[in-house]
């Protein structure tokens, strides 16, 4: 078995922090350098390309990055360090001027044979290592690491570099596995978005197939307050199509143990699941727990949530009568004539059209759908039938959606365990040594 040692950063590799930036040196990707920033790194480790910018002003040669290059944040804007010390690779920009990194980032230059920079990529995550930089990072309300102190952090790691190597090449395989499963997801996710545009818009005939688009036939359409819709739908608030009801107040008083009810709120409704491992519970009153009971079927939104996330919603799948409901959610109940799915894609829709947000009111953190104030939107009036045939054409890519998620958090699991294993000589891993070639 390779020896391993506990080495520190300053024995393993060089350091060299980011430029120091104004916001008038930002360019545009046709005239400057792909900049990478604090918001280009998640949680634990890896790269989030929405946080690129490009950088016009000073910068040399030494500053300058490749492909494959590894980096590290020095600032955290989160006050719990979930970012502060979270490393990425720098991904290939296909750019003519290379890649620099801000103030808010560190580049990391491991000593040839002393250590593989993708094994220490890897070694960066472990919680250890995260543990050692949120030791050293302070701030009051943005975390900033000692970058002197980072020399003194500790990794242990086998003396042999071949060892360093192959277990990097084990772990870059499985993020490899993730990376086609998130392109994967967001395919589906681009796929899903253009036909839930058609649907809406279009609808799905008796045959199955989708009406001719208004283009080439403007005889099957309308012109309505919300926009283009067939002639054979029409236009109605959401209260015209089922019960509109907001959760109840919680108390914490009421929790005598007499009427104790479990209740879901905003913790519980995710984008297209209902999460009930972690639910609370309060008292509610027969007549309460009738009212604000939580049928199989009923789409729960959240009422009140940042913005961006202000009417996310789901179907709940399930006994009735098992959960109530608290107020920051609204119980959208369909009426006979329409169906759950049907609407649990609209507002989907709404959600990703950001036309939630529009009708929300901001208080300082939170935003608040307003259960009056979502009665009162304005949707599209379809047939039971036809609404069917709908939601059974979205339900496919649902599906779909829903297992490359399953896999995609299996795959999570599994190299969170590989690193557990692997990056502390818990499982041992060999290498093989080439046979020598007679001469």
């Amino acid at each position: 078995m390779s020896e391993w040692k506990a080495l520190t950063l300053g024995h393993l590799s060089t350091q060299r922090k980011g430029i120091n930036y104004k916001s008038e040196d930002y360019g545009d990707e046709h005239s400057g350098h792909p900049f990478i920033t604090i918001k280009c790194f998640v949680k634990g480790g890896g790269y989030e390309p929405t946080g690129i910018k490009f950088y016009d002003g000073f910068s040399t040669t030494a500053d300058h990055l490749s492909p494959g290059d590894l980096l590290f944040s020095v600032t955290d804007l989160t006050r719990a360090g979930d970012i502060v010390g979270s490393p990425l690779r720098v991904p290939d920009f296909g750019s003519t001027k290379p890649a620099l990194a801000s103030m808010d980032c560190m580049r990391i230059d491991p000593i040839a044979n002393r250590c593989d920079k993708r094994f220490l990529y890897h070694s960066l995550m472990l919680s250890d290592v995260r543990r050692q930089m949120v030791a050293y990072a302070a701030g009051s309300t943005v975390l900033h690491l000692d970058t002197k102190k980072v020399p003194s952090i500790s990794v242990r790691i086998p003396v042999d570099v071949n060892l360093q190597s192959r277990i990097a090449d084990i772990l870059d395989s499985i993020d490899t596995a993730i990376e086609k499963t998130e392109a994967l997801i967001a395919k589906y996710q681009q796929i899903k978005a253009g036909l839930m545009h058609d649907l809406f818009t279009r609808g799905v005939l008796p045959n199955g197939q989708l009406r001719p688009p208004r283009e080439q036939a403007p005889e099957l359409y309308q012109e309505t307050a919300i926009g283009w819709i067939p002639r054979e739908w029409d236009v109605c608030r959401i209260s015209d199509c089922g019960d509109v009801k907001l959760g109840r107040q919680r108390s914490p008083d009421q929790h005598s143990g007499k009427w104790s009810k479990p209740y879901l709120r905003v913790a519980n409704v995710f984008d297209g699941f209902i999460d009930v491992s972690d639910v609370l519970e309060m008292d509610f009153t027969p007549s309460e727990r009738e009212t604000f009971a939580v049928n199989d079927g009923d789409v729960l939104l959240n009422e009140g949530q940042s913005l961006e996330l202000v009417g996310r919603s789901s179907i709940y799948r399930g006994e009735s009568g098992v959960y109530c409901f608290q107020n920051t959610l609204v119980r959208f109940r369909c009426n006979p004539e329409n169906l759950p799915d049907f609407f649990a894609h609209l507002f989907k829709k709404f959600l990703d059209e950001g036309a939630f947000q529009r009708i929300a009111k901001q208080t300082t953190s939170v935003a608040h759908l307003g259960a009056d104030r979502f009665a009162k939107m304005m949707c599209v009036k379809v047939a039971r039938d036809e609404q069917g045939r709908i939601s059974e054409r979205l339900t496919v890519v649902d599906n779909q959606l829903a297992k490359l998620r399953d896999q995609h958090a299996k795959l999570g699991k599994q190299k969170q365990g590989l690193m557990h294993d692997l990056l502390t000589g818990k499982v041992p891993v060999k290498v093989e040594t080439p046979e020598a070639v007679d001469g």
